[in-house]
């Protein structure tokens, strides 16, 4: 793949164990074994991990603070909520964090639905979450790279605000890079003005296609100001030595996934957002799609990244994601359990084979 391609993982912050069929031990979210995961990585040619959020889960921000504490190259893309975070006190604990950690931070923008009257947050209808996200994003960014910031919007006022310490440029790097995901079309509307990078979940191939030449207009048509947009993969990868082995393996899990009705698969049960109702009704177009994206988890209780999945030796893998590549896509976030075993079976089996194409 092109030079300009980044390979990040996903670490579970989770309180349950067993997330997606990971080893279920007392310890899976202790310091040691997150730290050992993010050192893997390190170890394994990955660029770093998304940390996922939502209330009822480990703090991301305290997590991701103390996994690059603990590491020296590893860069957490740390998922944050409008509402939970006021966007003054996350510009300066981001920037604080991108400090001590020598500009190794990320922060994926997350603003589908939550257990917020948990933690004292009132956000809204779709229209409205989506209108204090666009004005989340517009302030932190102004503070990154900004002074004296003056900002009057209908969410979030700012007056003669200078987030301290200050950013620090690195080569084109301003400031972390904001990821964002949403399918409906408040959602692209801010993508396509406000983000750094638009990560989409593993769909086919031709309706990725579609959004990324939707989103490219749509930016065009609301005067986007800022670098163009970039586009990103978030999927699970079941990678094995052959063809035959992962797919045995694939249908051995989504079995399991049945018997249980999905237990453990799904981060939350709740409303269900345009995008992931999108991935859920793939299953109808068929259970195999393009190459090799199997539908099948989506129907027995898959959610988020565990809905399709790319199945195959990591040549059959690596086939697959350089077609994604070829549409645009330069972020790939991907996972397959036992979180561990994988970062290392990946790192030395797929990775190279994406590295060298």
């Amino acid at each position: 793949m092109s030079s300009t391609s980044e390979f990040l993982w996903y670490i579970p912050n989770q309180v349950e164990a067993g997330h997606r069929g990971d080893v279920a031990a007392s310890d899976h979210n202790s310091l040691d074994t997150l730290a050992a995961q993010a050192e893997a990585l390190e170890r394994n040619g990955w660029r770093g991990a998304l940390l996922g959020a939502g209330w009822g889960r480990p703090d991301t921000f305290t997590v991701a603070a103390a996994l690059a504490a603990r590491t020296r190259s590893f860069e957490p893309l740390i998922a944050v909520r409008p509402g939970y975070w006021q966007p003054a006190h996350f510009a300066s604990a981001a920037a604080t964090l991108d400090q001590l950690s020598g500009g190794r931070v990320r922060v994926n923008i997350v603003s589908g639905q939550d257990s917020v009257a948990a933690y004292g947050d009132r956000e809204g209808d779709q229209v409205q979450r989506y209108a204090r996200t666009r004005e989340f994003m517009q302030l932190v960014r102004k503070l990154w790279t900004e002074e004296h910031v003056d900002y009057r919007g209908e969410y979030f006022q700012v007056s003669d605000s200078t987030a301290q310490p200050r950013i620090v440029p690195r080569g084109e790097r301003r400031h972390p890079k904001l990821y964002f995901g949403g399918a409906s079309e408040a959602a692209e509307r801010v993508a396509a003005t406000e983000a750094d990078v638009q990560l989409f979940w593993g769909e086919p191939l031709a309706d990725v296609a579609r959004r990324i030449e939707r989103l490219r207009a749509l930016g065009a048509e609301l005067g986007r100001e800022h670098a163009p947009l970039e586009f990103g993969l978030r999927v699970t990868t079941l990678v094995r030595d052959t063809t035959e082995e992962a797919w045995a393996q694939a249908q051995a899990k989504v079995a399991k996934m049945a018997e249980n009705n999905g237990a453990g698969w799904q981060d939350h049960r709740g409303p269900v957002a345009v995008g992931q109702q999108r991935l859920f009704d793939l299953h109808a177009r068929g259970e195999v799609l393009d190459d090799n994206l199997y539908t099948a988890p989506g129907k027995h209780g898959g959610g988020g990244a565990g809905t399709t999945w790319l199945v195959g030796s990591a040549q059959d893998v690596a086939r697959s994601l350089r077609k994604y590549r070829d549409l645009g896509i330069t972020h790939f976030v991907l996972s397959d359990t036992p979180y561990q075993r994988e970062i290392e079976r990946q790192g030395r089996q797929l990775l190279p084979l994406l590295r060298d194409a």
